[in-house]
C-alpha cells in the first residue's frame, strides 16, 4: 500500500510538471527561383517551449534545422502582487559586416536585461523601469493607447477611429504612421514610408499584395567609436510582392509569392504545431 501510495505522488508530479509546460512549433521548405540567379531550397524548423508555474512563466526557442539545437531567446517573467519582473536571458547574435549597406552595428549589442514593471493606481497608468534606468509610461485613456520612454525620448500612441486603426511613433523628434481598415473585406495598411498592403480572400485562398516604397541610403554613424554606431545603409528601389496561400485539410499551409525586386517565385510549404 505505501509503495502505491508513493507511485502515485511520483506519477502526480510528473504529470503536474508536463501540465505546465506547452510545446508548438512551426516548418517550412522553400523553393525559389531567384530569378535570373541560381534557384535554390531552404529549409525552416523553429521550436517554442513555455513552462509555467504559478505566476511565473519562461518561454525558451529554438532554431532546429542545421546541425545543432540552436537557442534563438530565452525570456523569464513573473508577478509579484502589482509588480511584474521580466528578463531577457540571451543575447543574440548579430551581423556586423561592414560596408555591405545593411546598416549593421560595428559592434556586437547586448540585448539581455531586466525590466521592472508596476500598475500604478493613477488611473491606467503602468510604470517601468529596466536595468539601463530608462522609465517607461505608459496606458490606455478614452481608447488611446500611449507609452513614453523618459530616456530615449520615444513616444508610441495608437487608437481606433471610425474604423481605423491609427499608430504614430515619435522617436526623438523624428515620426512615423501607420493606418489600417477594412473596406469590402480588404484589409488594407499604409505608412509613413508609402508602403502598402493589402489582403483579401480569393476562391479560397488568402492573397496579399504589398508595395513596398523606395528606401534612401543612411549614412553610417558621425561618431564611429559610440557603442551603438552603425555602418552605412545602402538606398533601395521600390518593389511590389504578391503571395497567396491555401490552408489544406492536412493541416499544412502552400503558398507562393512574387517579388518584382529580382522577378523571383517562391514555393513555400509550411506547418504550424
Amino acid at each position: 500500500m505505501k509503495k502505491l501510495i508513493a507511485l502515485f505522488a511520483v506519477s502526480s508530479m510528473a504529470t503536474g510538471a508536463v501540465a505546465g509546460v506547452a510545446l508548438s512549433g512551426t516548418a517550412s521548405v522553400s523553393y525559389d527561383d531567384n530569378g535570373t540567379a541560381a534557384s535554390g531550397t531552404s529549409y525552416d524548423a523553429d521550436l517554442s517551449i513555455v513552462g509555467t508555474a504559478g505566476g511565473t512563466t519562461l518561454t525558451a526557442g529554438y532554431d532546429m534545422e542545421g546541425g545543432s539545437l540552436a537557442t534563438t531567446g530565452v525570456d523569464l517573467a513573473t508577478t509579484i502582487g502589482p509588480m511584474t519582473i521580466a528578463a531577457d536571458m540571451h543575447n543574440a547574435t548579430e551581423s556586423t559586416v561592414a560596408h555591405d549597406g545593411d546598416g549593421d552595428y560595428v559592434n556586437q549589442q547586448d540585448d539581455r536585461g531586466v525590466s521592472v514593471s508596476l500598475s500604478a493606481p493613477v488611473g491606467d497608468a503602468t510604470l517601468a523601469l529596466d536595468d539601463s534606468g530608462a522609465v517607461t509610461v505608459s496606458g490606455t485613456w478614452s481608447g488611446v493607447t500611449v507609452s513614453h520612454n523618459v530616456k530615449t525620448n520615444v513616444t508610441t500612441g495608437s487608437a481606433a477611429i471610425a474604423g481605423m486603426d491609427v499608430s504614430i511613433t515619435n522617436d526623438d523628434g523624428s515620426s512615423t504612421w501607420s493606418l489600417g481598415t477594412t473596406v469590402s473585406g480588404v484589409a488594407v495598411t499604409l505608412d509613413s514610408e508609402s508602403d502598402v498592403s493589402a489582403v483579401f480572400g480569393l476562391a479560397g485562398n488568402t492573397m496579399t499584395v504589398n508595395y513596398i516604397g523606395e528606401r534612401a541610403a543612411v549614412a553610417q554613424s558621425a561618431n564611429m567609436g559610440t557603442a551603438t554606431a552603425k555602418y552605412s545603409k545602402a538606398s533601395a528601389a521600390a518593389y511590389s510582392t504578391v503571395a497567396i496561400s491555401r490552408s489544406l485539410t492536412s493541416g499544412a499551409t502552400l503558398a507562393a509569392t512574387y517579388s518584382s525586386s529580382d522577378e523571383s517565385l517562391t514555393l513555400k510549404a509550411s506547418v504550424a504545431f
